[in-house]
């Protein structure tokens, strides 16, 4: 599926992959305000650590019927039966500590939505927009894995009780939701400073 669009390395590899490619296009570095969505994407993050992204990419959608929808509503109400049923689903990433994790992080997520209204309106209010992009004379080398806006809300995340949020899952889950717009200046997605998405 080759459509002649530049895009950044990681989303093209040696042989185009439309699920990679389809990430890169339409959400990597789109900013999200959804409760729903936001926490889906930290409790991905966390899944992929130590594994390839293209890895949960595929799992996607099992992860979805797996955690409900990732409603945080309701996978903060999952008992003993719901761990094991977890644990027993070939489908995703079977790691009892992210699963009791992601279980953890809902109830977490929660009480951050009780507190700040919204998880948009509490990242926002530690990462304020507009995102940080890279500068035209960027190369991938110059992609960082942590900033010290990674490490603050890292550190924030963990003394609220999150747990798998160190620096560099936060760090990619800020990538991933437009927090910051790492698109590289040669993807047909890069912008420079002042200009949005259209």
């Amino acid at each position: 599926m080759d459509d002649g669009l530049r895009r950044c390395w990681w989303a093209t590899g040696e042989r185009p992959d439309p699920l990679m490619q389809a990430y890169h296009d339409d959400e990597w570095g789109t900013p999200v305000r959804d409760d729903v969505e936001l926490f889906e994407r930290l409790a991905l993050e966390s899944f992929q650590a130590g594994l390839s992204w293209r890895t949960i990419l595929a799992k996607r959608e099992a992860f979805r019927a797996a955690f409900r929808g990732f409603d945080p509503d309701v996978v903060a109400a999952f008992d003993d039966a719901d761990r094991e049923r977890l644990m027993g689903d070939a489908a995703i990433v079977r790691n009892r500590a992210k699963i009791e994790a992601t279980i953890g992080n809902a109830r977490a997520t929660l009480a951050l939505i009780g507190e700040a209204g919204s998880v948009g309106t509490y990242l926002e209010s530690l990462v304020p927009p507009p995102p940080r992009r890279l500068p035209p004379t960027a190369v991938a080398g110059d992609i960082p894995a942590t900033t010290p806006d990674s490490d603050r809300l890292s550190k924030d995340l963990a003394r609220r009780g999150f747990k798998f949020v160190g620096s560099t899952i936060v760090y990619a889950f800020m990538q991933s939701v437009g927090l910051v717009d790492d698109h590289l200046p040669m993807c047909f997605r890069y912008r420079g400073a002042g200009e949005t998405l259209g």
